[in-house]
């Protein structure tokens, strides 16, 4: 009886077969070496090779960061190495988490935050869930790719596992109406038909891999082949790990296709849990939007349509407000007998239009200007208008107050205010430069 595609591929990886790692004593189970007949496809016990200092960079929130740890070579692996588009495992050895499993040469490297020692007996624990989930959409991947190309002569010429959704680039400028539809069906029929999915090993020589689907050998490979096997279905030289059966795919749900690289389509897709996690969030959004908008789903675009309508009508009414305002606001000052030099006004729902009415009304040949708008205690907008040579000189001062970044010419500095904390401090700078300028009248 043939072993499930899941647990060979774990038993492969962990063999090293997969990329010709050096291996420890091994047997010959079904054609494959193994360290162990029988062993477990989520934890392992094996011993630590080296463990050296080392830098992973990664991604925080859009910036990249350098984090601390030691990359980590143990005698057997069952933690998958990135690769074939499909991303690295993560699991713990000896208690401490991996945070990245890479494939340097012949070797799966393991990078860890914490030392273990050279020799000790550690314990391997596959984070199952995160496997499971790649096995689904990986195997998805070929599934779909191997129907448009059969269906329809779209070629795959890339994929990303993506962590939400998927998605697969087909060599097609466009897709005819009707051909997602058809596709998904087919899919779903095939996973519908419980067909087994093998991986086999063949040698470098075979004449069999002249008749799979591949993009090549990677320069450093070493060993046998690894032929991934939807019976009937698709043949596909494939390093990663997949699902035994199109069954436990449970079901896939192609969400539409958007415009890729030139005369690429991208097909997006989703697969098994994914769909199931997709339909949980899909129904909780739909609930608050029912609840929100007091009508059925089938009316929520009609009323969201409805409302930015309205909100677009209320913006243009509040604009016209705005500056109407902005010269009530410019000429209630210059109307001031005893006004002076400097004038200074904060408005919260204001926009650079609306200061520059003011500067404009007022006028600033003989006048200090400075205007802010937004949050008192947050971020804002700020201008400052007045006589050239003060704005040049005291403009970056004010701008350094605010937290901001402005540019200026001809009696104006304006720009973006990061805090407006430090507001007073800036008006009070500016009301002492102002001191310096002559008395007149307009």
């Amino acid at each position: 009886m043939k072993e499930p595609a899941d647990v060979r591929a774990s038993r492969q990886l962990t063999a090293h077969v997969l990329f010709g790692f050096a291996r420890n004593s091994a047997d010959e189970v079904d054609g494959l070496l193994v360290t162990e007949a029988r062993r477990s496809p989520k934890e392992l016990d094996t011993c630590v090779v080296s463990c050296v200092p080392a830098e992973l960079t990664v991604e925080n929130n859009g910036k990249k960061e350098k984090l601390k740890g030691f990359n980590l070579k143990l005698k057997d692996t069952i933690l998958f190495p990135e690769g074939g588009g499909q991303p690295d495992d993560h699991g713990t050895v000896g208690g401490v988490n991996v945070l990245r499993v890479l494939r340097q040469g012949p070797e799966a490297v393991h990078f860890i935050s914490s030392a273990l020692e050279e020799g000790q007996e550690v314990h391997i624990k596959l984070d199952w869930e995160r496997r499971f989930d790649h096995m689904q959409q990986h195997s998805s991947q070929h599934l779909i790719t191997a129907l448009a190309d059969t269906m329809f002569g779209y070629k795959t010429t890339s994929w990303d596992l993506g962590r939400q959704r998927s998605s697969i680039e087909l060599d097609t400028a466009t897709v005819k109406p009707g051909e997602m539809e058809a596709l998904e069906a087919a899919v779903n029929e095939k996973i519908r038909a419980h067909i087994p999915v093998a991986v086999n090993l063949l040698s470098v020589d075979d004449l069999a891999v002249e008749k799979v689907r591949s993009r090549g050998l990677p320069d450093d490979h070493a060993g046998p082949i690894r032929i991934v096997d939807i019976e009937g279905v698709d043949a596909n030289m494939c390093c990663g790990t997949h699902v035994s059966n199109l069954s436990h795919l449970q079901v896939i749900k192609i969400l539409g296709t958007e415009k890729g690289k030139k005369n690429k389509t991208n097909l997006i897709f989703l697969a098994g849990n994914r769909v199931l996690k997709y339909a949980e969030k899909s129904y909780n959004i739909e609930k608050s939007l029912t609840a929100l908008l007091k009508t059925g789903a089938d009316e929520h675009v009609d009323a969201v349509d409805k409302l930015q309508k309205t909100v677009k009508r209320l913006q243009k009414s509040n604009l016209i407000i705005l500056r109407e305002m902005a010269v009530l606001i410019a000429q209630n000052f210059k109307n001031k007998p005893d006004r002076g030099n400097f004038f200074s006004f904060h408005n919260k729902d204001g926009d650079n239009e609306f200061m520059n009415i003011i500067a404009n009304e007022i006028g600033f040949q003989d006048t200090v200007i400075f205007l802010t708008v937004g949050e008192e205690k947050g971020a804002g907008l700020f201008l400052l208008a007045g006589p050239e040579n003060i704005v040049t000189e005291v403009g970056p001062r004010v701008s350094e107050l605010l937290q901001g970044k402005a540019a200026g010419k001809a009696g104006r500095y304006q720009g973006k205010a990061n805090s407006l904390v430090k507001r007073a401090e800036a008006e009070a700078l500016l009301k002492e430069h102002s001191c310096k300028l002559p008395t007149g009248e307009e």
